[in-house]
């Protein structure tokens, strides 16, 4: 299975949702379906309640395959669009009440799949169709699992690397550790890098303490 592959619960109505009766909103989806890239297919959308949207034009919020998209229409012509690859996705949420549901994506700003040291930015859409948006919340959640598990392994992977980074020198070599290309040269760094990652639940007590003992071994 592909990045760009729906995912395994995706739905036949999710990925081929209808388009709706509205001519304004049929407007909208048309040209949200022409963002799309080769490749990529809507799953889900959900469409801000005539309510919540006194003051400006309606929102759409779509899941595709490849990226949660937002769809607003300008003042005075046009869409604005933004999106957030499901790879930069750190955190979706929904509060859901009697008619409407509020959805919020928190997406990570740096472009990179580790996640230490990233800031993050927020996109709340409010007054959306309930049911709507819970079908594109659920394409988020399942989301955000896979890339954060992706995320996990990633940065064992770095960790791992980085604590075996210090050998002691050979013979003629004085005895001093030499670190390895790309190692972090201070074993302080990397243990606080394994705590972080063992609080945030990124891995295990028992990897925790492998890292560390690799860590110690290589002073």
């Amino acid at each position: 299975m592909t990045e760009n592959d729906p995912p395994p619960y995706a739905s036949k109505s999710e990925a081929s949702p209808a388009m709706p009766d509205d001519a304004r909103i049929a407007a909208g989806m048309k040209e949200l379906n022409g963002l799309l890239v080769p490749g990529e297919r809507l799953l889900a959308y959900a469409v801000q309640r005539r309510l919540f949207a006194l003051s400006h034009r309606r929102i759409i919020v779509a899941a595709t395959t490849g990226r949660i998209i937002t769809l607003s229409r300008g003042l005075i012509a046009g869409y604005v669009p933004d999106d957030v690859r499901w790879q930069d996705l750190r955190d979706v949420s929904i509060s859901a009440g009697i008619f409407d549901a509020t959805l919020s994506v928190t997406a990570m700003a740096n472009e990179d799949l580790a996640h230490h040291a990233q800031s993050s930015r927020v996109m709340t859409i409010v007054g959306l169709r309930k049911q709507e948006a819970q079908r594109v919340y659920t394409i988020c959640q399942g989301q955000e699992q896979a890339w954060r598990e992706k995320r996990r392994v990633r940065d064992l992977d770095e960790l791992r690397a980085e604590s075996g980074g210090f050998q002691f020198g050979q013979a003629g070599s004085g005895g001093s550790p030499v670190a390895s290309a790309g190692g972090v040269s201070d074993p302080a760094e990397r243990l606080r890098r394994a705590k972080e990652m063992l609080d945030t639940g990124l891995i295990t007590d028992a990897e925790y303490e492998t890292i560390k003992a690799r860590i110690v071994d290589g002073l």
